[in-house]
């Protein structure tokens, strides 16, 4: 199996809602009729505009969602493809490997709930200055261990991209998907698990 992750962007005739309302209704069936295993909808919405502050901004306009599917193939992608383009003004696509540094139990849900709280999703490219095994190697061994242990992460996956699967995709890496509790969106104390530390903030 195999996970593949889209950047949405939404009409600039559609609301924020109702662009919601549609891939987590009509479009998130549809996909799951078309092949899709398994799906992880993540969208900018009403419930985590506290955390606007927060939010590094790739592209004009802004991503407004990230679908990520699993196939049996990238091979089939295609008619999974057809209904994210039919739902949105513009996608990129990219297969990836994922890897779970915190596998989320503190607050498991079941299929078809929201998580808890936020997701942060973070883009990465490799600065040309460093080759890609040292750079691979900064992010997942150097990198990784010291967010997992200074934030309040309660589930924090890591995706390299192996390669693009839409044409004029932007150039991207990897993809770190972090879930953080609801009061990490106002307090740094929160995010950084600092909590009994204000003063030495």
């Amino acid at each position: 199996m195999e996970k593949l992750m889209y950047t949405l962007w939404k009409s600039d005739a559609q609301s924020a809602g109702a662009f919601k309302a549609d891939l987590l209704g009509a479009v998130s069936r549809d996909l799951l009729q078309r092949g899709a295993r398994k799906l992880r909808v993540s969208v900018d919405d009403d419930a985590v505009a506290p955390a606007a502050a927060l939010r590094q901004i790739n592209s004009i306009p802004p991503v407004n969602a990230v679908v990520s599917l699993w196939v049996d193939s990238v091979q089939y992608r295609r008619p999974c493809e057809e209904v994210l383009r039919s739902s949105s003004a513009r996608l990129a696509g990219y297969l990836v490997t994922e890897s779970e540094a915190i596998v989320n139990t503190k607050h498991p849900v079941r299929d078809g709930e929201r998580v808890t709280g936020m997701m942060q999703i973070v883009f990465l490219t490799r600065p040309p200055r460093l080759r890609y095994e040292h750079w691979l190697d900064l992010w997942l061994d150097g990198h990784t261990p010291v967010g997992v242990e200074t934030q309040s992460n309660f589930g924090y996956r890591q995706n390299v991209v192996v390669r693009r699967l839409t044409y004029g995709a932007p150039p991207c890496d990897g993809f770190v998907e972090e879930n953080f509790p609801a009061a990490a969106m106002t307090s740094p104390h929160a995010f950084y698990e600092a909590a009994g530390y204000e003063a030495t903030y």
